[in-house]
């Protein structure tokens, strides 16, 4: 199977910046398991339909990554990586 091209959002990449070194790599190696299966995520049905969310820790923290797989999600080339954050406001957030 093809890995996924990854595309990032200002969004996203705001968040990621202020991320310490550590945390970085990790969210970096299931950016990359993503890419690879493209489908470990949730899919969100209602107004955000179409959007995935991978959940997974960061130090002992639950942490939400949503993404979008264009053109679609049947055959994705690229991940869209849309936004990254905790549970807290992430679904409202995202809608904006």
């Amino acid at each position: 199977m093809m890995v996924l091209r990854v595309l990032v959002t200002p969004t996203f990449n705001k968040v990621v910046k202020k991320l310490p070194a550590r945390d970085k790599k990790a969210v970096d190696e299931i950016v990359n398991m993503i890419a690879h299966d493209p489908h470990l995520g949730e899919e969100k049905k209602g107004d955000l339909v179409g959007v995935f969310v991978f959940k997974f820790k960061i130090n002992k923290q639950e942490a939400l990554l949503a993404y979008g797989l264009m053109p679609n999600k049947k055959q994705p080339r690229d991940l869209v990586l849309l936004s990254l954050g905790s549970h807290e406001n992430f679904y409202d957030n995202l809608k904006r």
